[in-house]
């Protein structure tokens, strides 16, 4: 089973969530895929080696053969060409590597060269952990949240640390999971944005239902939302002092609270009777 765990917003506690989870049960494969930013080593303290780099094509033109027709500018939906009367000006960073103006290219002007765009570091103890690292300055994290995906091992559950917001990371991190974990915190904004997670769930097809982290901070809006619209709690972690020092220290609450490790393993088993 492939579990994500995604928040509409970043701060609401969905790797603290994603790491205790994977924690709690056997046969893991913990994935974070918030590849800006990845931070569940922070709570898992493993040494990690690199596994590979992650590349994506980009066109190179070779100027003898180019008529500069314009053909590739025209095509290309993210601006990475500038076609100008005596040369032809390539925006690596804004190139998706669709490979669509070599094809479209009439004089076969167009070749592709791969770049790297960030790397793909494992490690290991009692759960297979990955995690996805962009290269300082790139944009696009969706290639290398891609081939983090490819590497999950189809003989173990899965547990998916996702970015947060609902934009195309989130997208390909999401898609084709058995279910997704909404981690959110009884807030106003908190709710507004769980609606916008809810939204991009539904409009993937993926099931999904609720974590209230930090529960006692704010007011019952997220609860009573979730019940009239008939979408489980399936967890709600308080507002709590010793969680919250553990957490500041590094260290997942239930190694310290083993309570919440039995906890945990409900969540998992409901959501597996409901598959």
């Amino acid at each position: 089973m492939i579990i994500a765990i995604a928040s509409g917003k970043g701060g609401t506690g969905k790797t603290t969530v994603a790491v205790n989870l994977a924690l709690s049960l056997e046969h893991i494969q913990l994935i974070d895929c918030d590849v800006e930013e990845p931070n569940s080593n922070l709570f898992l303290n493993l040494e990690l080696e690199k596994v590979e780099d992650v590349s994506i094509p980009f066109p190179v033109i070779d100027e003898e053969r180019c008529t500069h027709c314009g053909k590739c500018s025209e095509l290309c939906e993210y601006n990475a060409l500038a076609v100008l009367p005596d040369r032809v000006m390539v925006f690596k960073e804004l190139c998706h590597g669709c490979g669509l103006c070599q094809i479209a290219c009439p004089q076969g002007a167009i070749t592709e060269k791969n770049r790297v765009i960030g790397t793909i570091e494992k490690g290991k103890n009692d759960i297979e952990f990955l995690q996805g690292v962009l290269n300082i300055g790139e944009a696009m994290s969706t290639p290398l949240i891609k081939r983090l995906k490819e590497k999950i091992d189809a003989r173990k559950n899965v547990i998916l640390d996702v970015p947060p917001g609902v934009a195309c990371p989130v997208i390909e991190a999401i898609s084709g999971v058995d279910y997704c974990l909404l981690v959110t915190e009884p807030t106003p904004f908190g709710l507004y944005d769980l609606k916008l997670a809810m939204e991009l769930c539904r409009g993937l097809g993926v099931r999904f239902g609720i974590i209230i982290n930090r529960d006692g901070i704010g007011n019952k809006d997220t609860e009573n939302f979730c019940n009239e619209q008939g979408i489980p709690i399936l967890l709600r972690i308080p507002y709590d002092r010793k969680i919250a020092e553990l957490y500041s220290e590094g260290i997942p609450f239930v190694k310290e609270m083993p309570e919440w490790g039995e906890r945990f393993r409900e969540v998992f088993e409901r959501i597996q009777r409901e598959k």
